[in-house]
């Protein structure tokens, strides 16, 4: 586990390989760098690999007065350019994704593929209006009693009655014991400004979006055809919940090989 010092706020991370591309593994929401442990040791023969706790998630820093997926991007970037990251391939799962797609905007230099796993699957649409009170509730909640409510919301979106009992079991721990500071900033952005970020910096994307999202929750296509305008991939994967990389990562590897080889062949046809 090494770290990096940016703004004041240490972000850790594991590195291994030595061959490019160099795929860099950013984690969802209140979650952490372990959970792409499977990836790292598929990965680390045939390529350099990194994966990094975000800013308020895992190791990282927690000294912040106020949070945003924006914010986590622009670290993102800056780790990318302090770590002198090169032919690199992002690889992000669910609020990664958007952390991602910051990153990618803000420093496309030395991006050459995007991967994102579970997420965009109703691409810059905001929060449906038969949501919205519930969201609002779901947030005075997290003031009111946060452990229970992340939990419940854990339960209610991202598992299902069908998944196994050890990945929920590990989901719902990080999800009770998860930054509450960080996460209320970050779900009040999800739920009413997210959807402004993601219709703004798609169509900026420096390259393909490809995606590997688990049908447990279906992927809209049409606000992707609007708005990944420098072209998608989409590849299904069954499951039973938000979580591929733990439910079931020989099969998330495969694809992820898959997709990987692809972009390889896209980069070196440009270059």
């Amino acid at each position: 586990m090494k770290s990096l010092i940016h703004d004041e706020t240490a972000m850790h991370y594991v590195l291994a390989g030595s061959k490019l591309p160099t795929l860099l593994f950013v984690h969802g929401a209140d979650i952490n760098l372990t959970y792409w442990d499977a990836q790292l040791a598929y990965f680390a023969d045939q390529y350099n690999v990194v994966a990094l706790d975000l800013p308020g998630h895992g190791k990282s820093g927690r000294d912040k007065k106020q949070w945003s997926v924006k914010t986590m991007g622009q670290y993102v970037a800056t780790f990318i350019k302090s770590l002198n990251l090169e032919q690199v391939i992002l690889i992000g799962h669910s609020m990664g994704g958007d952390v991602n797609l910051v990153a990618a905007t803000t420093y496309p230099a030395p991006v050459i593929g995007f991967i994102g796993i579970d997420n965009f699957k109703n691409a810059g649409q905001p929060l449906a209006p038969e949501y919205q009170q519930q969201s609002k509730e779901i947030i005075h909640n997290l003031h009111t009693d946060f452990a229970n409510t992340n939990e419940q919301y854990a339960r209610m979106v991202l598992l299902t009655p069908q998944t196994p009992d050890a990945v929920a079991t590990q989901v719902v721990q990080d999800y009770r014991s998860a930054y509450q500071p960080m996460t209320i900033d970050v779900i009040e952005e999800v739920f009413n400004d997210l959807y402004l970020t993601e219709r703004e910096l798609l169509p900026k994307l420096p390259c393909k979006l490809h995606l590997i999202n688990v049908d447990y929750m279906p992927t809209q296509e049409e606000p992707l055809q609007q708005y990944a305008t420098t072209g998608y991939t989409f590849h299904h994967m069954a499951g039973t919940s938000h979580f591929p990389m733990i439910e079931n990562p020989d099969e998330l590897n495969k694809k992820l090989d898959e997709v990987i080889r692809e972009i390889r062949q896209e980069s070196n046809e440009k270059a």
